[in-house]
């Protein structure tokens, strides 16, 4: 296993990219301006974005793991790398998702804690309904863990 930076070229994986935003626009919100790791196991298995917000955050902006390699550990694996590479740099990863019974217990697991609420979100930027486990998102929740 192997996770790398993407220098170029990081819409190749934009059907990855859709599957932790499904909507492209937003994605080139933050797609030229983040920075994109890959992880390869036989093949890429896992991609996040990273952005610098200020501050000292380091916000996730991104992280899919492929349908058929969900439940294996990728995501958590990515989660640590992240962790652990800027760890010193910055004080604090944050990441901001919707109010899903899948979503939210994954980064709770992995150390993060809810911080802060943004009414609305979903509904005021994306073009359509956004619907995770069967259930529409409309808040986005923050949630950050302390890089030691």
């Amino acid at each position: 296993m192997e996770i790398r930076e993407v220098k170029a070229d990081k819409k190749r994986y934009l059907p990855l990219l859709l599957l932790a935003d499904e909507q492209e626009d937003m994605i080139d919100r933050y797609l030229d301006r983040g920075t994109m790791y890959v992880l390869d196991d036989g093949g890429v298995k896992a991609e996040c974005i990273v952005t610098d917000e200020g501050g000292g955050v380091l916000e996730l902006k991104s992280l899919a793991v492929t349908p058929e390699a969900q439940g294996r550990g990728y995501g958590r694996q990515m989660v640590a790398f992240i962790a652990a590479q800027y760890a010193g740099t910055f004080t604090c990863l944050q990441v901001g998702t919707g109010d899903s019974p899948l979503t939210v217990p994954f980064y709770e697991r992995c150390g993060f804690r809810r911080h802060h609420v943004v009414p609305r979100f979903f509904l005021d930027h994306y073009d359509h309904p956004i619907i995770e486990a069967g259930v529409q998102l409309v808040d986005m929740i923050y949630l950050q863990m302390p890089l030691a």
